[in-house]
């Protein structure tokens, strides 16, 4: 297939570092396949401290250590949340409303991005998705 430029959802980034029986087995083949690059969005880092402020994520550490640590062992990259993804966002069809995954969703088609998630909304919103 060749490689891919896969932007991990908030929860498969979570599951992938802390509980990755919950990756579906050909999310982990995709996640492991060396050719492939894996990013994980600003988006989804706000996500997790917004949660994690809000008392529904617990983490062993802070946001702003644990979430680095984690992404330099998995060799995860960052991703800009661009502002042609900001206005993207807001000309999808309104077939789910989550302000989070509407940019993450955003942010795949206009970077040609495919996001790995188990999340059926993501393919109404136009992105290409893998689970």
């Amino acid at each position: 297939m060749g490689a891919v430029n896969l932007l991990l959802d908030t929860c498969t980034f979570l599951w992938l570092v802390a509980d990755p029986k919950k990756l579906s087995a050909h999310a982990v083949d995709l996640i492991n396949d060396p050719d492939n690059l894996l990013f994980l969005s600003e988006i989804s880092i706000w996500e997790m401290v917004m949660k994690y402020q809000a008392g529904r994520l617990p983490l062993p550490e802070s946001p702003r250590t644990w979430i680095p640590k984690q992404s330099t062992f998995f060799q995860i990259s960052h991703q800009a949340v661009t502002v042609e993804a900001i206005y993207l966002s807001g000309e999808l069809p309104l077939a789910h409303r989550d302000p989070f995954d509407r940019l993450l969703a955003a942010q795949c088609i206009a970077l040609g991005m495919t996001i790995v998630t188990p999340d059926k909304p993501f393919k109404k919103l136009g992105s290409k998705t893998r689970w």
